[in-house]
């Protein structure tokens, strides 16, 4: 995996083709299309989604979005963080630490991290550090949100 490198995704047809190769692009949870879709039309170019290219190929991929702490009903003190959402590596190419590689890379921005998980999906973010936040029934609506705490950030408990 050596010289293997998270990319920050292009907003453009080619990426949009590449989300395609995605076993799950159709399912409402995981479908990063609509997102880039809107990026596309709004021509923004301050791209949410990061990516790892092997052979010229998408093969890994994930949003990542900073939420401003007026928002950040889970960390104290009150702090920015980001959402991962949409991690997804293609089959061939999981279990061989490309997933780790994005989850570093959103680590490396040293923010609190939320993510909501799939199902059967626990055991990956366990061993990533990812703890379950306490459950809100008005703040989380029926989701189990796992956050990741950097040093002098702790989970909100009110």
């Amino acid at each position: 995996m050596g010289d293997v490198k998270v990319e920050k995704l292009l907003n453009n047809y080619k990426t949009l083709d590449e989300f395609k190769r995605f076993k799950e692009y159709g399912n409402q949870e995981l479908s990063m299309l609509e997102d880039l879709q809107s990026n596309i039309v709004e021509n923004n170019s301050e791209s949410p989604f990061y990516g790892i290219y092997y052979g010229g190929s998408l093969i890994a991929r994930m949003s990542l979005y900073k939420v401003d702490k007026k928002y950040d009903q889970y960390f104290d003190p009150q702090h920015d963080y980001l959402e991962l959402w949409k991690l997804e590596v293609l089959p061939h190419y999981q279990g061989k630490g490309h997933g780790k590689k994005l989850v570093d890379f959103a680590k490396s921005f040293q923010l609190p991290i939320k993510t909501n998980p799939r199902i059967n999906s626990h055991g990956f973010w366990e061993k990533m550090d990812f703890q379950k936040a306490n459950y809100n029934m008005e703040r989380d609506f029926g989701q189990n949100p796992l956050i990741w705490l950097p040093e002098g950030i702790m989970e909100r408990t009110e």
